[in-house]
């Protein structure tokens, strides 16, 4: 593949799950910006995080996106203090039920392996599961929408007075503390 992928995709999200949800960007603005825009561009999202898989289909790439819309509208509405739909839920828990990959420990780090018949939805599988573990887990309370211009992302804010406002100080943090200059 000829595209750098953090050029393509930011990856610095700590939770696997919430990384994968910004692979749209710019939520908050009239058009979000898609970068999952093809079957191969999942390919390299999938094999970017660590997911050995090739020959994403058509159907899987829209499986893919089904899941991180529901898994994003859900962080959004429990950062919201709200509901999550009963639709995104079930999606979610049946993307997870549906995955086989199995976790390994090699050369020091853990790794993924799936099946040789259904590598995307194992992986999709893995991306579900670490959704629920942070959606329904301890840390609930701290996911957050992040306030940045036009951003929105999902993201767990672990600063110890839990006041963090943005996905990422590299990003949205240093375009908040760039414009507060040029306003000066």
């Amino acid at each position: 593949m000829t595209e750098d992928v953090r050029r393509v995709f930011r990856m610095d999200n700590e939770v696997l799950a919430f990384r994968f949800t910004a692979t749209v960007s710019e939520r908050a603005n009239m058009e979000p910006r898609e970068r999952l825009t093809s079957s191969a561009r999942l390919t390299m999202w999938l094999q970017a995080t660590g997911f050995d898989v090739t020959g994403v289909s058509p159907d899987d790439l829209e499986d893919a996106v089904e899941l991180r819309e529901a898994i994003y509208r859900i962080g959004s509405a429990i950062a919201a203090g709200e509901q999550p739909d009963s639709k995104d839920v079930r999606t979610l828990n049946t993307v997870a039920a549906a995955g086989h990959a199995k976790a390994a420990l090699e050369h020091e780090r853990a790794e993924w392996h799936l099946t040789d018949t259904t590598p995307v939805g194992d992986a999709l599988g893995v991306l579900a599961t670490d959704a629920i573990r942070i959606l329904g887990g301890p840390d609930r309370g701290r996911i957050k929408n992040c306030e940045g211009p036009g951003c929105a992302g999902l993201y767990l804010d672990t600063s110890r007075g839990a006041n963090r406002r943005w996905c990422s100080m590299n990003t949205c943090g240093n375009k908040v503390k760039k414009s507060r200059l040029a306003a000066s």
